[in-house]
């Protein structure tokens, strides 16, 4: 599959999906408290999005059985909901989730606190934020993809966390996961030259410890080797003429003091 370039109207149908995808994730965040279960989070999260007429992007991609990835603690992606998976104090909890808008998806994800978290955990999550933001500085025409990769990897890495390497973000549109693939590292080579109209999913997903992660026996949850914590931020990229355009980033999410490393 080749890097499609949208046109005018179809960004506009983008844009209206990653606007609703960043209305989901607000909701989602509201109801997050100790002793509700992670599928209590996506009744939630798949009721916001029909409300608007829209279709959860996961529910049975590939197989997938919920319409939200709600993962906990050390599962760094693609946590299955279950009435039994109870949120305790102190959990950190990723929300991933998609919409599609009249036949065009958004992608994005935020790691949130559970009631009160150690000041580790609330690190891990700033951090694997803020190395979205150092990546994107780099998303622009003209520039190179893997220049995005190298600046999340420099950033986690500089304040010693794993970069998960087994999974990365992707270009996205009218299909849920398209050219081209966006590690979260510095591959081998520069990547293709950035263009006015592409779409990406940018999405670190960083480790407390090691980048390295199995999955378990469900075939989905994708978690930590060692069982240290995982954080996962994500939003769906526009590249522009000028400064890169984040279709599913919400006013209210604009207000944050960003670290340095």
């Amino acid at each position: 599959m080749s890097v499609t370039i949208k046109s005018e109207h179809e960004i506009e149908l983008m844009r209206e999906a990653g606007r609703i995808l960043s209305i989901v994730h607000q909701e989602m965040a509201k109801i997050i408290r100790p002793g509700i279960s992670t599928m209590d989070i996506n009744r939630k999260g798949e009721e916001v999005i029909r409300s608007y007429d829209c279709i959860p992007s996961f529910l049975n991609y590939q197989g997938y059985p919920a319409s939200i990835c709600v993962s906990v603690n050390d599962e760094v992606v693609h946590g299955i909901p279950n009435k039994k998976r109870i949120l305790q104090e102190g959990d950190i909890v990723s929300l991933d989730a998609g919409v599609i808008y009249k036949g065009y998806h958004s992608d994005a994800a935020r790691t949130h606190a559970v009631g009160q978290i150690s000041e580790e955990n609330r690190r891990l999550i700033d951090v694997t934020r803020q190395s979205f933001f150092e990546g994107i500085k780099y998303a622009k025409a003209g520039n190179h993809l893997f220049e995005i990769s190298k600046a999340v990897q420099d950033f986690a890495e500089a304040n010693g966390y794993g970069v998960v390497r087994d999974l990365v973000g992707h270009g996205v549109g009218k299909d849920l996961h398209e050219e081209p693939q966006i590690p979260n590292y510095k591959p081998i080579g520069r990547g293709m030259k950035l263009r006015p109209g592409m779409t990406l999913a940018i999405e670190p997903m960083i480790n407390i410890g090691t980048w390295e992660v199995w999955v378990l026996e469900d075939d989905w949850t994708v978690v930590t080797q060692d069982s240290l914590n995982s954080a996962h931020y994500e939003n769906t990229v526009l590249i522009t003429e000028g400064e890169p355009e984040l279709l599913s980033y919400p006013e209210w999410d604009h207000n944050y003091e960003t670290i340095k490393a």
